[in-house]
């Protein structure tokens, strides 16, 4: 399950300059502002944080201040993280079972960032401060 529509989904872009080391295996989705987010896979949901209005590419947005963000653990102890999302556009919230497929949030410009779009990666760790490692997602 991609974590957008099929129809939303515009391009996927891979920057080796932001994604290198523990986000090496993290993708972007170069989507419009309010694109519905969807759950890639069944979990329950972790961390929520979309209180940021604000974003950019000065380095000052790379601070989790400003990044809005969901993290959702799945049953294999994995964990799928989706950033830069719209200023108050969580539709589930912490503790709650999501299904894949469900609408969670809408694609945002927070955070540090060049313009909008969905990052999503899965990892070993479920917090913003330590993602552990990101692993190679599998698509079906």
């Amino acid at each position: 399950m991609i974590p957008i529509r099929e129809k939303d989904r515009k391009l996927i872009v891979s920057d080796s300059s932001v994604h290198s080391n523990v986000l090496k295996n993290a993708i972007d989705f170069s989507v419009p502002e309010g694109t519905e987010i969807l759950a890639a896979c069944d979990g329950i949901v972790k961390q929520i944080k979309v209180d940021s209005k604000k974003g950019g590419f000065e380095e000052k947005y790379n601070d989790i201040k400003y990044l809005n963000f969901i993290i959702i653990k799945h049953e294999n102890n994995e964990f799928s993280e989706y950033s830069h999302l719209k200023f108050n556009s969580a539709l589930v919230k912490e503790g709650q079972k999501v299904k894949a497929g469900e609408i969670i949030s809408y694609s945002g410009n927070t955070g540090y960032t060049t313009a909008p779009h969905l990052h999503f990666h899965v990892c070993t760790k479920g917090t913003i401060e330590d993602v552990g490692e990101t692993l190679e997602i599998r698509f079906n």
